[in-house]
């Protein structure tokens, strides 16, 4: 079967793998439609992987596939069946797992594609507790984003912020793969969407995606903004993941009591923080990091229900470099998708 590997820095290769054996007792075998790219395809891609690895390693952590065999005592799902793989391998037996907070897992043996092979591959055997069925409806394309990128905004502006319709919203990088999920996500409950982009092109289409107010960060100051749609009040909830950069002006973004969550710090790992501003507002602050597969699920059904990604590009397997360029560079507005 064909497997895109890494086995040096930036240096992929489509090459020809043996496939797996078939699935042991509790696994399916699933064969790899697409794959949605994401920022943690770029570091593995450049070497920034934050333990120890053995290459040449498939890549992808992010995809959807067909179920087309069954180990022994899998019940529940039968081959045909589209699903999406939880990118995790945890153990399914720690505290955390059992009470279904699998991001939380305490024995994680890795994740898909940037420490352990991925699923740009022909095909995977996985565990078949973490396969989630796609609905039907929803696309092949779409549902390749649903195991990191809608997942991943589910748990941020739901389970974390607590995010409640009428509020007023302030989403970072709107043009990226989770910013306009998260655009979509909120304006489907009837939030005030500010958006933030990094140039006038992208403003226009944040613009046209829904976000009600849209602001070039690079030109001009979105906390002011921010206060001047809100009549000074500030905003309920900042949907943070770009870091050191946009972090103070985050905070000065939100009203009394406010709730800022983030996943991500693109723009540095470290940033002040006025402590005083932080207890004397009452200001809840949540780091947020990955998904559950409740929330993979959940985000399936709001594809279902009309609540698509943006897709920036479908390519095909030998393009996928080329992909994760463009993501590097900030040249996409949505997902980049790569079918196999």
């Amino acid at each position: 079967m064909h497997a895109l590997r890494l086995h040096a820095d930036r240096d992929l290769r489509l090459e020809e793998v043996p496939p797996p054996p078939p699935p042991g007792p509790g696994e399916a075998q699933i064969a790899m439609r697409a794959i949605a790219l994401n920022h943690i395809d770029v570091w593995g891609w450049r070497g920034m992987a934050f333990a120890k690895r053995q290459l040449p390693i498939a890549v992808g952590a992010e995809a959807v596939g067909e179920v087309v065999a069954l180990g022994e005592g899998v019940t529940g799902i039968a081959p045909g069946r589209r699903v999406v793989p939880y990118g995790g391998l945890t153990c399914g037996t720690c505290r955390a797992c059992l009470a279904g907070r699998d991001n939380l897992c305490e024995n994680i043996a890795g994740i898909r594609g940037f420490h352990v092979d991925g699923f740009a591959q022909g095909f995977v055997n996985m565990p078949a507790r973490l396969l989630v069925p796609v609905p039907d409806g929803v696309t092949t394309e779409d549902a390749a984003c649903a195991g990191i990128t809608f997942s991943t905004v589910q748990h941020m502006l739901f389970d974390n912020a607590r995010l409640e319709p009428g509020e007023v919203v302030l989403v970072h990088a709107a043009g990226s793969g989770i910013g306009t999920a998260a655009v979509r996500m909120a304006k489907a409950i009837g939030c005030t969407v500010i958006g933030t982009a990094g140039d006038d092109e992208k403003v226009a289409k944040a613009r046209e995606l829904g976000c009600d107010h849209v602001v070039n960060y690079t030109t001009d100051r979105f906390e002011s903004l921010a206060r001047r749609v809100t009549g000074k009040r500030g905003v309920d909830v900042v949907f943070e993941h770009v870091g050191a950069s946009t972090w103070q002006g985050s905070m000065l973004s939100l009203r009394m009591g406010g709730r800022l969550v983030t996943c991500g710090s693109t723009s540095g790992v470290s940033a002040e923080t006025n402590l005083m501003m932080l207890f004397q507002r009452q200001l809840r602050i949540m780091g947020s990091f990955g998904a559950t597969l409740r929330n993979i699920a959940e985000g399936l059904d709001k594809m279902q229900a009309g609540v698509r990604p943006v897709l920036d590009a479908v390519l095909p397997l030998d393009r996928f470099q080329e992909g994760l360029a463009r993501l590097e560079s900030r040249r996409v507005f949505g997902k980049i998708v790569v079918t196999l």
